[in-house]
This record gives C-alpha cells, structure tokens and sequence, in this order.
C-alpha cells in the first residue's frame, strides 16, 4: 500500500534507499507526529535492513521484540532505529546501508 500511494519504487537496491530517506524527511517536514508513522518508520526501517541481508548474506537477529542485522563480520545494525532517528533528522538508512556493506562480500 505504501509503495503504490507513495510512488515509491522499492527494488531491495542501495540506490532505492535515497528515495526511502527523502520519503522519511518529507513526512518530518509536513509536521507530521512521530506516533502516526512508527508503523510505517519500521517497515521502512525493515526494508533497509533486508536491502542489508540481500547485499552481504547478513542474518536478522530479533530477542524482546528488537530486531537487528548480523553481517557477515559479526557487527550489528539496528535499521529501525535508524528509521525513527532519520524521522527525528539525525539519520539515513542510506548512509547505514553504506556503513553496514563496506567490506563486506557482495551478493
């Protein structure tokens, strides 16, 4: 329902979380409560995090209802979380899904 409401166009590519950032800023920039987007910030957050597993071979990690990714090197990534800081404009799923693959075998 996002994608086709917000036009998005999400093919699990690095380049497709520009668009997921800007989205993210717009939603700020209209002002909009962060408790009306937490769904939609985590499915974002989400779909970076599989963007993440796809590109490196990485594993979700969840336990108490987190969840995280596991690269190959062993580092986590919180991809929610960094949904919600873009949302509060001190984040970007980009930069992370940059951060997460450096070094890492791609796929």
């Amino acid at each position: 329902m996002l994608r086709e409401g917000a036009r998005l166009r999400l093919d699990y590519s690095a380049q497709s979380l520009w668009r997921v950032d800007r989205m993210i800023e717009g939603l700020r920039g209209e002002g909009t409560p962060q408790a009306a987007v937490e769904s939609t910030l985590r499915g974002l957050g989400a779909y970076a995090g599989e963007v993440i597993v796809r590109q490196t071979g990485a594993e979700w990690w969840a336990s108490g209802g987190d969840h995280w990714i596991r690269t190959p090197d062993g580092k986590l990534w919180d991809p929610i979380e960094e949904a919600r800081r873009c949302f509060a404009g001190d984040g970007s799923l980009r930069l992370l899904c940059r951060d997460a693959t450096a070094g890492q075998p791609w796929r």
